[in-house]
């Protein structure tokens, strides 16, 4: 301490002995405070960039067991759903669905679906850290596929209580559905994982080819058939497509996507033998794109680039007309086609958040696609309880691009 010899410089630093302690003192414990206060300040920027619609960090890879909700986009906009809460301020324009499809002719609804019952997954879903819990059901994850596909069957129900369900499935899949209007048709095929997209195509195919014989033994009613997923919510009469446009053989979704623009998710075909004929076509050019330049991409996405191939082959396709959300009609390969626009036919809540610029008044069909099986259940059991389809769709638009466990 040769800085302190002398009584002055003693006078000088003997404060500073009960000061400097009191100094490192107050300095640690903003130190700690800090520590604490950096997982609150993050989870906050977290919950505010999922709950405002926006891209969220890549760090962030989060999914949700419960709903998140955040600002309804589309607000202020014109022909969009606005809402306060889940309470929606005015209505989307649906037909009453005891009148729906009643007058002309039959629609049903197909889709491919199996249970992979023999997978490790199957074998260890009983444990209670595989179950999931919606509302007061827990599912494992076959349970969770067969409650999608329930939840699928009850919109139609609802909405179009006048059509049938076709269900194409693996002859080895235990399937049982013990509902009316609704048929399981075993196909046979290749229903692995990686390979089920490829054998969706053929398995519409196959179930046109059985049409197409049916058609030649009887004469009666004409049913028209929508091939869809099973993640979808049917909000609206879709026979409304098949009376508005007359002289359509096939119908496709489309979005203002540059590498992706079709979704593969909803399919329409006129019931004619003539349209059906050319369908089939359509398809088996599609089943040979697929086949022998995407097969890579069988297991996802594969059958969407294969029917954009077929579209832009076609010298006379203009995509530019992908950017503007207006159902047009146009002839490629021998059949017409119909294209219609997503966000009314196949409306999702992260292009909802996005390039939709919210819900339009007039949707017909919410496609759940990706990690959003979680909000379709939810979704349905908002309206089983509510009963209100319009408050039911703030829910779905309020959820925006969040991400669920399933």
């Amino acid at each position: 301490m040769k800085a302190c010899v002398g009584w002055r410089r003693f006078l000088f630093c003997f404060p500073l002995i009960f000061i400097l302690p009191h100094l490192f003192s107050v300095l640690e414990l903003h130190q700690n405070q800090a520590v604490t206060d950096s997982p609150k300040e993050n989870t906050k920027k977290f919950d505010v960039q999922h709950s405002s619609g926006d891209d969220a960090p890549k760090k962030i890879t989060k999914k949700f067991d419960h709903l998140v909700l955040g600002p309804a986009a589309g607000e202020g906009l014109p022909n969009r759903l606005q809402c306060r809460g889940v309470k929606a301020l005015n209505k989307t324009y649906f037909s009453n669905p005891s009148h729906a499809s009643s007058v002309g002719d039959g629609i049903a609804f197909v889709t491919v679906f199996t249970i992979y019952n023999n997978s490790p997954d199957a074998l260890a879903d009983g444990k209670p850290s595989n179950l999931v819990t919606v509302g007061n059901a827990s599912y494992s994850k076959p349970e969770r596929s067969m409650a999608i596909l329930n939840v699928f069957i009850k919109f139609i129900q609802v909405r179009m209580p006048q059509s049938n369900i076709i269900i194409l499935t693996d002859p080895e899949s235990d399937l049982s559905l013990h509902q009316n209007s609704v048929t399981v048709l075993p196909i046979q095929g290749e229903y692995s994982r990686d390979k089920l997209m490829l054998q969706r195509i053929r398995s519409y195919i196959t179930f046109l080819d059985i049409r197409l014989e049916k058609l030649s033994q009887e004469q009666g009613r004409i049913t028209h058939f929508i091939f869809s997923d099973s993640d979808i919510a049917v909000i609206d009469d879709l026979g409304q497509i098949f009376e508005k446009y007359q002289d359509f053989h096939v119908a496709l979704t489309f979005r203002n996507n540059k590498d992706q623009p079709l979704n593969s998710g909803f399919i329409a075909v006129r019931g004619t033998r003539d349209s059906i004929l050319r369908a089939r076509t359509f398809l088996q050019k599609v089943l040979e794109v697929y086949s022998s330049k995407y097969l890579k991409a069988s297991r996802m996405l594969g059958d969407q680039l294969a029917l954009f191939w077929v579209i832009k082959s076609d010298a006379s396709f203009d995509a530019k007309r992908f950017s503007k959300a207006q159902a047009f009609i146009k002839e490629i390969g021998g059949a017409s086609v119909l294209f219609l626009p997503c966000a009314t036919y196949n409306w999702t809540p992260p292009e909802g958040a996005g390039q939709f610029h919210g819900m339009p008044l007039d949707v017909k069909v919410v496609h759940f696609k990706g990690s959003r099986k979680r909000l379709m259940l939810e979704a349905w059991n908002y309206f089983s309880s509510s009963a209100d389809i319009s408050d039911m769709l703030c829910l779905i638009l309020k959820s925006g691009r969040t991400k669920y466990d399933f």
